[in-house]
């Protein structure tokens, strides 16, 4: 009995898990296990609602499993969450995502509702 006390004392606690990041739709993505990363970026784009970087990165996903309706799906999410961002506040390299994505979205047919949005067009260079 007092050897069970003290292994029980001695238990170990669970290792925090780390957050979940608005970016971790594609780390360590294998295509034998494409379901798995799908599901994992599932829980990053619940996590940020409100933001269209997991949405773009999930369409990459869709497109290696061969879902261009899935893809497309969310690429409408994502353009519909970037309109809300203000013009220049935009990553420059998602907003090329999104510009780029929604010309092969609207080239396969897949692109109705899909408007441009002045948030994803190309910002004049500022000169220096």
């Amino acid at each position: 009995m007092a050897v069970a006390g003290l292994l029980t004392a001695c238990a170990e606690e669970p290792l925090p898990q780390r957050r979940i990041s608005a970016d971790d739709c594609l780390s360590e993505v294998r295509m034998e296990r494409l379901k798995e990363a799908l599901e994992r970026c599932d829980k990053v784009v619940a996590a940020y609602p409100n933001d269209p970087l997991p949405l773009n990165e999930r369409y990459l996903l869709h497109t290696l499993a061969e879902d261009d309706k899935a893809a497309c799906r969310d690429l409408a999410k994502a353009l519909d969450l970037a309109r809300r961002i203000p013009v220049g506040k935009l990553d420059p390299i998602l907003r090329h995502d999104l510009r780029i994505r929604r010309a092969d979205c609207v080239s396969a047919g897949l692109g109705a509702g899909m408007a441009p949005s002045p948030a994803i067009q190309e910002l004049p260079n500022k000169k220096r």
